[in-house]
């Protein structure tokens, strides 16, 4: 008897949902980085235990948004917990509880999905304090379990897979058994590039870039032609993403590369360009490729 359903993996930015997706899954399939909301709209990511197909929507962190771009990718977040057969809240153990996590605490709290409370990053956090954390978001909401874990080791992994599919219903795989994801290899695409953008360039380049997929092809030879566009919104910002005589996109451009080649399991041949278009969050075009839905 098979079994399938879906996860919502909901939390606040940086809790390591995207990690945890990626852990459950077994391979990448969420772009990762330091920064803080580097996911930017739903994703699916699909996960095999036993017999029970687990559908992880990978959101983006909730957190109070202030522009249009920002209302869209929370929007987006609570969107991906529609129909849901469980709610996964996710939380820095590390952080601790601030306002962030426990709004989102409190909008999930009367929800009927049974919801599970995950404790990550247990690794880096403060041990006695991980009970308290625990007992306090308890009091908040009637969890139905709370899990210890380490997406980034995999302590506590195997227990709360088990566990997460055991809550599924029965019912048949809505994928194949070897596909991970619902994203495209377009969007797959666009997204390593822009994880190399953060990974590189966190600490110069702020939420000011997005990446879109002009043009992928299949070579005769089985290869895999891209051609990208990376927007900003100033010239400075053109300036540092392309580097001094390039270096810079050079570098992401062989990173992104070399990842996408193993992710698509052949030959990529990738072109990069910047360009400056001020206002590009203002654009419904681009909230279309991204996958975000327009919102005023």
């Amino acid at each position: 008897m098979t079994r399938c359903g879906l996860v919502a993996v909901l939390g606040a930015p940086n809790a390591g949902k995207s990690t945890l997706v990626n852990a459950l899954v077994g391979q990448k399939v969420a772009i990762v980085s330091p920064k803080a909301q580097t996911t930017r709209t739903r994703l699916l990511g699909v996960a095999m235990e036993g017999e029970t197909q687990l559908l992880l929507v990978d959101t983006p962190g909730i957190f109070d948004p202030k522009r249009r771009f920002d209302r869209a990718m929370v929007a987006a977040a609570w969107g991906g917990a529609e129909g849901a057969d469980v709610l996964a809240l996710v939380v820095d153990a590390k952080g601790g509880l601030g306002p962030k996590v426990t709004d989102v605490a409190e909008r999930i709290r009367d929800r009927p999905e049974p919801k599970f409370l995950i404790l990550n990053k247990v690794d880096l956090a403060d041990k006695p304090k991980l009970l308290v954390h625990a007992e306090k978001l308890n009091e908040l909401v009637p969890f139905a379990q709370t899990f210890f874990i380490s997406a980034a080791t995999g302590d506590g992994l195997p227990e709360l897979k088990r566990t997460l599919a055991a809550a599924m219903p029965k019912g048949p795989w809505h994928f194949p058994e070897d596909q991970v994801s619902d994203a495209s290899e377009r969007t797959l695409a666009a997204e390593v590039t822009r994880e190399q953008l953060y990974l590189q360039l966190h600490a110069e380049l702020p939420y000011a870039a997005t990446v879109e997929t002009e043009k992928f092809t299949d070579r005769p030879d089985g290869a895999a032609e891209i051609h990208q566009q990376i927007l900003v919104e100033r010239p400075t910002q053109r300036a540092i993403v392309l580097g001094k005589g390039g270096a810079r996109i050079k570098e992401i451009g062989a990173r992104a590369r070399a990842e996408l080649a193993v992710l698509l399991d052949r030959p990529v041949h990738l072109y990069l360009h910047v360009k400056v278009k001020p206002g590009w969050d203002e654009d419904r075009g681009v909230y279309r490729d991204i996958g975000l839905d327009w919102v005023d």
